[in-house]
């Protein structure tokens, strides 16, 4: 086993090595990362028919015009990748199966990343957006469907526990969004979302026959 290490090429080669493993299962045709600190917002029914429904697959990536976004391109990286095709975004996907297999065939801009992104440059939130975008755009729909809630300054979202939980905060992650779906604005833009802390259990577990439709 491989140690993974936050803000290093070691986490780029853990999503690739789960993206790998899971391609080898060929009726796979969707891929979802998530953390365990990432909670279902709909029931399966719903996410399954959300994300088999497209052909669009789900990932940010953003041209951030500041210090943490086109800041972080380095030069070395050209002609290669250009700090206009520099991208940043979540590294919490949804992707396509032909979209996943480039991922894991690139050799290319891995290597340019594993030599050339080092902190205050963090693979995890732009060797996927970047890939992306210069391998298959047309794919992607730009935007992720996980939900999570940066207000509060600093270089982590803001964490949910017990107290925190209540279903105005769930209806807002599950209809307080607007975004485009197979041509058509929806409010159903996230499927999952994040911080939630083990403390929050207990009230997800109670909300969870009203929001999901069965009781765990």
């Amino acid at each position: 086993m491989q140690p993974v290490k936050w803000g290093t090429i070691s986490m780029i080669d853990a999503e690739r090595r789960l993206l790998a493993n899971a391609l080898l299962e060929p009726s796979n045709q969707r891929f979802v990362l998530v953390s365990d600190s990432c909670i279902p917002v709909f029931n399966f029914t719903t996410v399954y028919n959300y994300l088999a429904g497209t052909n669009q697959s789900f990932l940010a990536s953003i041209d951030d015009p500041r210090k943490s976004g086109r800041g972080r391109y380095s030069r070395q990286m050209s002609p290669e990748i250009t700090v206009e095709q520099w991208r940043k975004g979540s590294q919490w996907f949804e992707i396509r199966r032909d979209l996943a297999v480039r991922i894991v065939s690139d050799r290319k801009y891995y290597e340019l990343f594993g030599e050339f992104c080092a902190p205050p440059c963090y693979s995890d939130e732009h060797y996927l957006p970047t890939v992306v975008n210069l391998l298959r755009p047309e794919m992607n729909s730009n935007r992720t469907v996980t939900w999570v809630d940066w207000s509060r300054v600093g270089p982590h979202p803001r964490k949910f526990g017990r107290v925190d939980v209540n279903i105005e905060l769930l209806d807002r992650i599950r209809f307080g969004s607007e975004c485009v779906y197979n041509g058509n604005t929806t409010n159903v833009c996230n499927l999952f979302a994040r911080k939630f802390l083990h403390s929050s259990i207990g009230p997800l577990l109670t909300f969870a026959p009203l929001l999901l439709g069965f009781d765990p």
